[in-house]
């Protein structure tokens, strides 16, 4: 497992990032992923009557949607205690199967990293 202190600045960042919108928005995950210029895209989870999302799955979306090709990270924020398939299937059709994606607890401190594939 990954120790927090133990993190790239970039991977701390798209934490820090997922963690804040996490708070901001007052839902029960936060995202973000880099892509393959550095961008970063940050989201929330969605829970609309017509649409649900989590986290990840909509900022994989956004990055899609804003042109990216490849991500470089991904990271989400939650109480959940594992990364769902269909989040790593999100990070994995954009990134590929070696993409990290980060789990972080709501307090910032990293549970572990795992591959999308």
């Amino acid at each position: 497992m990954t120790q927090s202190t133990d993190l790239d600045p970039e991977d701390r960042k798209i934490i820090t990032l997922a963690r804040s919108t996490r708070a901001r928005n007052g839902v029960p995950e936060g995202a973000a992923v880099r892509d393959e210029t550095g961008r970063t895209y940050v989201a929330g989870s969605v829970d609309l009557d017509s649409l649900k999302l989590s986290a990840l799955r909509t900022a994989v979306a956004m990055a899609v949607a804003s042109g990216a090709t490849s991500l470089e990270a991904a990271a989400v924020v939650t109480e959940a205690d594992a990364v769902s398939d269909e989040d790593r299937a999100a990070v994995r059709d954009l990134g590929g199967p070696a993409t990290p994606v980060l789990l972080a607890a709501p307090d910032g401190s990293v549970r572990g990293t795992v591959k999308a594939g």
